[in-house]
């Protein structure tokens, strides 16, 4: 038990400084071998009530034969001296070593482990943060609750079945939100799966009390007034449900009742209104950036003509004949024409990334952003990741890695900023951003004194089983995870205006755990190797 605690408490003497769990698959994996350690202890625990109960057992047994033999003929059984003097010292020291043992707790040791552990458990802003992960891969991907319930998701190895609690749990979080349509999803799914007869701690009462209130908030009387209603028949004495059903009534009969004025109104309304969705859905300019991104994450990108298509080539690429470069060029792929975006395939050894992580994985910290107002990092809900930044001086894998970008692009990195590893949590993503300072932003890398950021390189540096691609919503291009390759595009044209159509995001990892490095290089050293062009976006 000694040893079980020294270790448990070094374990988390090592979480304690971690946060945001949900954050970084990476560091949930630690969450594993801590819960593996909580199960071992427990059986511990269960062993030693186990002995203690046994014990208790074989005493009962022995003296039930005892006191059965003993009552049939007391003054014969007492006559024997030793039989007296045996329950003299039963009465007053045996009975008292039995007290003793049943009254023996041996949860002590369990429990105090378990209340320091508790302290560097996940906390309600994780499990908040999973559950709002789930709901944004529902949207992202467009997955019914049945789908994700059932684990039915794709490359998926450790199919996981959500049981009743759990989509229950996940209604509550969203309904907290005041989002009424993922509440409305996932009580329904609780719903349904009580109705197929899983057996639950959660009765249909309390999810169709949450339910019908959804529908509610979402305009659907009638559905709501149903709902109600059937709920009565399982509890007529509910006290909300039935104050719930006379205004369900009331407000159902004064909506008929303005229906019927509304509906020419409505018609010519619904007739323009279709007239819209059509020229809206002719258009894909028109798609809010949002939809474009989602629908990229899909796999539902805008396909080249075969024109662009054609000029879009694979080759080996020595950078001008780079001393380095020249027993071993690299393979360079064209994976877009504008912007021009490269992959370069077997840029990065596993041995390299195995390294990589190994340096960057204590020290991953929720990934932050530039704050355009202050010009100073800062966390932000619309990137959710970790990540950690390693110098060349550390190790000479990180320097090496630094020298090869340099050799491929041509340009400065002595300037760039450090090696920036990230390893992204539970439906991890980073939503539609620039990686360049705009002109709205002047004091974006001020700090650096290095200017702008001219060019960044991506090393992707695991497969993604489902989701994780890089796409640019402006352009329709999307780039998908394979580990040991890395992408390469310029931020600024020539003359130092920022390249738009850069615009890019991370999708959420739908399945598996996607780990990146990339490299931001800045303006401040280029003067030579990348000369200013004579118009603005040459």
């Amino acid at each position: 038990m000694v040893l079980c605690w020294f270790l448990l408490s070094f374990l988390f003497n090592n979480l304690n400084a971690h946060n945001d769990f949900f954050s970084s698959i990476g560091q949930m994996t630690d969450l594993l071998y801590t819960e593996k350690d909580l199960v071992t202890l427990l059986k511990e625990y269960i062993k030693q009530e186990e002995n203690r109960i046994e014990q208790v057992k074989e005493w009962a047994d022995k003296l039930d034969s005892l006191t059965n033999t003993a009552t049939q003929d007391p003054e014969g059984f007492l006559g024997h001296p030793v039989n007296a003097f045996k329950l003299m010292k039963r009465l007053n020291s045996e009975w008292a070593d039995l007290e003793s043992l049943v009254l023996k707790d041996t949860t002590n040791g369990f429990i105090s482990n378990l209340t320091v552990q508790r302290q560097f458990f996940p906390t309600d802003e994780d499990q908040t943060g999973a559950a709002k992960a789930l709901l944004r891969l529902q949207d992202t991907y467009q997955l019914s609750a049945n789908t994700i319930s059932n684990g039915d998701l794709p490359g998926v190895v450790h199919k996981s079945r959500m049981t009743v609690e759990d989509c229950y749990e996940l209604g509550k979080i969203a309904y907290s939100e005041a989002d009424y349509y993922h509440t409305e999803l996932w009580m329904a799914q609780a719903l349904t799966q009580l109705d197929e007869g899983e057996e639950s701690t959660i009765d249909k009462v309390t999810v169709m009390d949450y339910l019908s209130y959804a529908i509610y908030q979402q305009g659907e009387l009638e559905r709501a007034l149903e709902l109600t209603k059937r709920m009565l028949k399982l509890d007529p004495n509910h006290h909300r449900a039935n104050g719930n059903l006379k205004y369900f009534e009331f407000q159902l009969e004064k909506q008929r009742k303005t229906e019927a004025e509304k509906e020419e109104g409505k018609k010519t309304e619904k007739k323009v209104l279709d007239k819209r969705d059509a020229q809206y859905k002719r258009s894909k300019d028109l798609l809010p950036e949002r939809k474009k991104y989602e629908m990229l994450c899909r796999g539902e990108g805008v396909k080249l003509t075969p024109r662009r298509e054609s000029r879009l080539f694979c080759r080996y690429f020595d950078n001008g004949r780079n001393p380095r470069l020249l027993m071993a060029p690299v393979k360079q792929e064209d994976e877009w024409d504008r912007p021009h975006i490269v992959r370069y395939h077997d840029i990065i050894s596993d041995s390299e990334i195995m390294t990589v992580k190994e340096i960057a994985k204590p020290r991953l910290k929720r990934a932050t952003v530039h704050d355009p107002t202050t010009g100073k990092l800062t966390t932000a809900q619309y990137r959710v990741s970790k990540s950690a930044w390693l110098s060349a001086y550390e190790h000479s894998t990180i320097a090496n890695i630094n020298q090869r970008i340099e050799d491929i692009t041509g340009l400065e990195v002595d300037t760039a900023e450090e090696l920036q590893v990230a390893n992204y949590g539970v439906g991890g993503q980073y939503e539609p951003h620039f990686d360049f300072g705009r002109k709205d932003e002047p004091d974006a890398f001020k700090e650096l004194g290095t200017g702008n950021r001219i060019a960044t390189w991506l090393f992707y540096m695991s497969d993604v089983s489902a989701g994780g691609a890089t796409v640019f919503p402006n352009v329709g291009a999307a780039v998908w995870p394979k580990k040991g390759t890395a992408v390469f595009w310029y931020n600024l044209f020539a003359s130092g205006e920022g390249d738009y159509s850069t615009r890019h995001a991370a999708c959420p990892v739908l399945v598996g755990n996607k780990w990146v490095s990339n490299k931001w290089i800045h303006e401040r050293g280029q003067e030579f190797r990348r000369p200013c062009g004579l118009t603005e976006i040459e």
